[in-house]
């Protein structure tokens, strides 16, 4: 080999510097997934025989609209319902990956839904941001978080992947638009909130009606 040849020599550092560049992301991001446990985000009662699963994007006007239809049915039925949140952030929206990995991050030390309502609570602050990272460890700080320990997290490369696997599940049952929602594995066909509240009133066996309760919630769908 020619190591007069500037070239080669160009080429041999090329892979050097290539070669650390691998090994330096992925000690990073082993670095990032310490500590680091999967879980799913249930609310209410998880041995509950009646289920509803939400597929949500946190940038999403709608879904934001809607937490508190979610809010009012947990509060009323959440003794005989098992509600689940599920990752769909939509490629419409810039930030709402970033979002899920965020209160995925939060998940982490066990504020997942903590970060979930300060997200929809202040949608239209961080949506708007050129980046959105200063809020959310914001965000982070005021709910007590370690925020150093949050920010590997949110880099975690196991909190990337289940938001994507959760992504992914939602498109393998051709879901396109959030919020969608499943009772006991069907998808709900939903208009109003009143559709929303009876068909969960009537799958726990409440003699509640919707025109008995009193909603308030802007319907965003």
């Amino acid at each position: 080999m020619n190591l007069k040849n500037p070239w080669v020599i160009i080429g041999l550092l090329a892979v050097v510097l290539f070669g650390g560049s691998i090994w330096y992301s992925g000690h990073v991001s082993e670095k990032n997934n310490v500590g680091v446990e999967l879980t799913p985000h249930f609310k209410g009662n998880t041995e509950a025989t009646v289920k509803l699963v939400e597929y949500s994007d946190f940038q999403c006007p709608a879904c934001a609209s809607f937490q508190p239809a979610i809010e009012q049915i947990m509060t009323e039925f959440g003794g005989r319902l098992s509600f689940e949140y599920k990752h769909f952030p939509l490629p419409i929206h810039p930030f709402a990956d970033e979002a899920a990995r965020a209160a995925e991050a939060a998940g982490q030390q066990g504020k997942f839904f903590e970060f979930h309502d300060v997200l929809f609570a202040n949608q239209a602050e961080w949506s708007t941001a050129a980046s959105p990272v200063a809020f959310f460890n914001e965000y982070a700080t005021d709910l007590g978080l370690d925020v150093e320990k949050f920010k590997r997290h949110y880099n975690a490369g196991l909190v990337k992947a289940k938001v994507k696997s959760e992504f992914d599940e939602a498109r393998g049952k051709g879901i396109t638009a959030t919020p969608t929602f499943y009772l006991n594995d069907v998808k709900m066909e939903i208009k109003t909130f009143e559709d929303f509240y009876n068909q969960i009133a009537a799958a726990v066996g409440a003699t509640t009606t919707s025109a008995e309760a009193t909603p308030q919630v802007e319907f965003g769908i």
